[in-house]
């Protein structure tokens, strides 16, 4: 919410006359509250005097800065009051809308209301610096700057000379109202900046393309107790991970070639997972396995056990897949229990891997040896998930090189990573833990965290100031839309003082009532239909 004490230009109105209350302080005060119902504020004289010789001295340059600020809010104003109709009688979709309009969409989690909280107060702040130093730059004396809650939206305002602001000229009051705008748009070139930079800016203290860091593991992740803050994941199903992008793409390709519903409803344990995802175990790993035990005829293997079926080179098809009760009870014959931390190890056979490893044959493993694929049930996903563990004394002290090149580090001591295997839901597996591509070159606690905390805040900043600068660009009451096309009329000599206000009647009261029915279409598909 953003507002300010402005006299509209060419209506008269009595100085007193003001929806905010005011309190009652000395001129010379730097600072005072005010309190009411539904309303509070914070005033702050004390940066008058540095605004008004900041402005004076740049006067030059800061009014060829401010014009072409005039340049681009008017043509946004135009551009959206447009978008506006087209997208309220065009029936486009809301949620789209609202996210090109506002920069994204309304529903906002608890988890990122600090970063809203601390964005919105960075956002108003530039909005306000923009419409104070226009001011001064013209010669207008600050009265005060404000920081408000009405009722429960925080906002702020200027509040100008507005005898002095009455007697400019319109295209000056033009700058001074289009600058708020201007400088919310300048404020989200500067984050989209930042934000291009930002491997850049960080590579003296952070390197990439080395694994994705860890930053935290919830105690609900199915991650949990195999992952800690810190860990770096190399790789999921032997493909390399780079950053969290490819971390989310790989989960959404693993799932994409989960089955979801079981050929054998009677015996749905027996399906090898991804159709054939396979491991080269030795016969005498086999032989000396513990055979499968069977209850109520459904398959079960012991605690820390998983079930695994023989894969056949010819057609995984008919060794997996059985269409009669007989073939199926012989085929439980040859599914052994196995210790999955030990099969993830040996070599992989079957066409059920992402990699190409195996070049598409099942029949890569010796002679002594078995191609064996775990049972999967359906919708679940078999998923080897490599990591390391660069930053742990032990692993430190074993070797300063494990972590050089983690393409071609076995890790084979637990201290500094290792395999393991995830079976389940691939897509909640990926979105439970917290990620970054930023790995620090030294160890640091904090360190990690600091590349997310900053591409987090640069984004929402970026989105609350292109809200901002929209919001204001809207032709309603109460907002710098109000202004700007009150004063833009003013050019119109065609038209009569009481034709010009019955215009700028009309055109904001249906600009506001537009505004009014995008946001609560946008709301409503949000919280209610998208609900259901």
């Amino acid at each position: 919410m953003d507002g300010r004490r402005l006299r509209r230009f060419g209506r008269r109105r009595r100085r007193q006359s003001s929806l905010l209350p005011v309190g009652a302080t000395a001129p010379d005060d730097n600072a005072a509250f005010t309190v009411s119902c539904c309303y509070c504020d914070f005033k702050i004289r004390a940066l008058n005097d540095a605004l008004s010789r900041f402005g004076r001295r740049h006067a030059a340059w800061l009014r060829v800065w401010f014009s072409i600020g005039v340049g681009f809010s008017l043509t946004l104003l135009l551009a959206l009051s447009f978008l506006l109709v087209w997208n309220l009688f065009a029936q486009r979709n809301s949620n789209d809308a609202a996210f090109f309009l506002f920069g994204f969409s309304p529903s906002v989690s608890l988890a990122d209301a600090a970063y809203l909280l601390l964005s919105t107060l960075i956002s108003v702040s530039v909005h306000e610096f923009g419409h104070a130093t226009a001011a001064a730059c013209e010669g207008v004396q600050v009265e005060y700057i404000a920081v408000f809650f009405a009722v429960l939206f925080p906002g702020a305002l200027v509040a100008f000379n507005q005898d002095l602001l009455q007697s400019l000229p319109r295209f000056t009051v033009l700058r001074v109202y289009c600058a708020g705008i201007w400088h919310n748009a300048a404020c989200c070139a500067v984050c989209g900046m930042l934000l291009f930079l930002m491997p850049l800016i960080l590579f003296p203290f952070y390197k990439q393309c080395e694994g994705t860091v860890v930053l935290d593991v919830p105690s609900t992740s199915p991650l949990s107790g195999y992952l800690s803050p810190g860990d770096v994941i190399v790789s999921l199903d032997g493909i390399h991970i780079h950053n969290e992008q490819d971390w989310m793409e790989m989960a959404t390709l693993l799932d994409k070639y989960t089955p979801q519903n079981s050929s054998h409803s009677k015996y749905p344990g027996l399906r090898a997972a991804d159709g054939g995802k396979g491991y080269c175990v030795s016969n005498y790993m086999i032989e000396e396995s513990k055979k499968i035990q069977f209850l109520d005829n459904q398959s079960a293997c012991p605690n820390d056990f998983t079930a695994f079926v023989t894969v056949q080179c010819f057609d995984i098809s008919i060794s997996v897949n059985v269409s009669s009760e007989g073939d199926q009870l012989n085929k439980l014959e040859n599914v052994y229990c196995l210790n999955a931390n030990d099969i993830v190890k040996l070599k992989k056979c079957g066409d059920g891997w992402v990699t190409s490893s195996t070049n598409g044959s099942h029949c890569v493993c010796s002679k002594e040896e078995s191609c064996l694929t775990p049972v999967q049930l359906p919708g679940l996903a078999w998923v080897e998930i490599t990591y390391s563990r660069p930053y742990s004394l032990e692993c430190k002290q074993l070797s300063r090189s494990s972590v050089s090149d983690t393409r071609t580090t076995d890790f084979t001591d637990p201290h500094c990573g290792g395999t393991f295997v995830f079976f389940g839901d691939v897509i909640f597996m990926a979105q439970s833990v917290s990620l970054t591509r930023y790995q620090p070159r030294w160890a640091s606690a904090f360190g990690a965290y600091l590349p997310n905390i900053l591409r987090k805040s640069l984004i929402c900043i970026f989105h609350v100031s292109l809200t901002l600068a929209l919001l204001n660009s809207l032709p309603a009451y109460f907002l710098d839309g109000e202004s700007i096309f009150e004063v833009t009329l003013c050019f119109i000599t065609s038209l009569s003082p009481r034709q010009r206000e019955k215009v700028l009647h009309v055109c904001l009261m249906g600009g506001t009532l537009i505004s009014i029915l995008t946001f609560l279409m946008t709301f409503f598909i949000n919280f209610l239909v998208g609900k259901e």
